[in-house]
């Protein structure tokens, strides 16, 4: 099953989406022709007056690496999307052009007073491999805004409590008793030793929550001493100290103790952007928010399996969910290019001249405005 096509009128009036056959038969009587590739959209060829819309609601799980797009209409899956950002490469390449500015200082102004003090951040500032992630998705709502008749934007936006986490005694019976009682946890863990047994490493097994220094000897409910163990490894350490269960594997207790104090890198830059992505999305439509734990819930109740797209369409208070389709299109964020006037070699010279470059060297300046004027066109469109 493949997703659903985005379908607009004449005017170009969002409609309804359509099944991929009842497009292929419009595009072969000639009733409507081809009006974007990516995500795939066909123009009708005559206007709709008063047409029958279903209000959709756009869905998204956000993450740090992946981020999961879900349309959903009358609690069917029409439509997914897997966005695969680029954080890492923009903080890659940041470093680098730390590092070649620096050396350039070094050789050539060392006499120069330093500056990078005197700089002002405004509020709310996020570094540009964060604020990446959030000019994205802000990017593909509005894209798909303007093929689909939207109502609402439903995101994950804190993916575990950590305050419960830190204090499990400070909230109150109902939510510790509820039907989301320990998902946090469970799921923080999950993510941070792998979905594997911290002390043999066996996948695809029931896992169990291990206290690593032992309750009978002082340890607490702090997640920073807990972890995952199968019931064989479980029932093996029992309530023996981590250093006497593991003294003949000095390697990994030192792998875990490392482990269990460092904090995730990847949940933090979500936590990081939650709060500004949402604030995102309510200026363009009404925001629904829910937590991971919730999204899980949803999921594994309905049986589905572990997909972006598919945690995306599990987000927020749902009761049933139909998937119409297993094809999500997966997207990789490439950026627009640089302003590096010259490419550099990994010792820090000039090898060539970067594409900005060899642009202005080649055309003439009236040229150029004019190209870059279209593109910019193209891009509004």
């Amino acid at each position: 099953m493949q997703n659903y096509v985005f379908v607009i009128d004449t005017n170009k009036q969002p409609l309804n989406p359509i099944s991929p056959k009842k497009a292929r038969r419009l595009l072969d009587k000639g009733k409507a022709a081809v009006f974007r590739m990516y995500p795939f959209t066909i123009i009708l060829k005559t206007a709709i007056n008063n047409p029958t819309i279903s209000p959709c609601q756009i869905k998204i799980d956000p993450g740090s690496k992946v981020t999961g797009f879900a349309l959903v209409q009358n609690n069917q899956i029409l439509w997914g999307m897997e966005l695969e950002h680029r954080g890492g490469l923009i903080k890659k390449k940041l470093e680098s052009r730390k590092a070649v500015r620096r050396g350039r200082r070094n050789r050539n102004t060392r006499y120069r007073k330093p500056r990078f003090l005197n700089r002002r951040r405004p509020p709310g500032w996020l570094t540009p491999s964060l604020d990446h992630r959030i000019l994205t998705i802000g990017t593909w709502v509005k894209r798909l805004i303007k093929f689909c008749p939207v109502n609402e934007i439903w995101v994950e936006k804190v993916k575990f409590d950590t305050q419960k986490m830190q204090n499990p005694e400070i909230n109150g019976v109902e939510y510790q008793q509820g039907e989301l009682a320990g998902y946090e946890v469970r799921e923080y863990l999950l993510e941070k030793w792998g979905r594997e047994c911290t002390y043999c490493g066996q996948q695809n097994v029931p896992l169990q929550i291990e206290h690593i220094s032992p309750k009978s000897f002082g340890g607490s409910n702090r997640v920073s001493n807990l972890c995952l163990a199968c019931e064989k490894c479980n029932q093996r350490k029992g309530n023996k100290p981590i250093e006497e269960f593991l003294k003949k594997k000095p390697s990994l207790l030192q792998k875990i103790k490392s482990k269990a104090k460092q904090p995730l890198k990847d949940a933090a830059a979500v936590n990081t952007t939650r709060n500004k992505l949402v604030k995102v999305l309510q200026k363009i439509k009404p925001v629904v928010t829910g937590t991971g734990a919730q999204t899980k819930y949803n999921r594994t109740k309905l049986g589905f399996p572990k997909e972006h797209w598919i945690d995306a369409a599990c987000v927020g208070d749902i009761e049933a969910l139909q998937l119409r389709t297993n094809q999500p299109l997966l997207v990789t964020c490439k950026g627009q290019g640089g302003r590096q006037k010259a490419a550099l070699n990994k010792y820090g010279y000039p090898i060539r001249l970067g594409k900005s470059a060899r642009l202005l060297s080649l055309r003439p300046l009236g040229t150029v405005r004019t190209s870059l004027q279209v593109h910019g066109a193209t891009n509004s469109n």
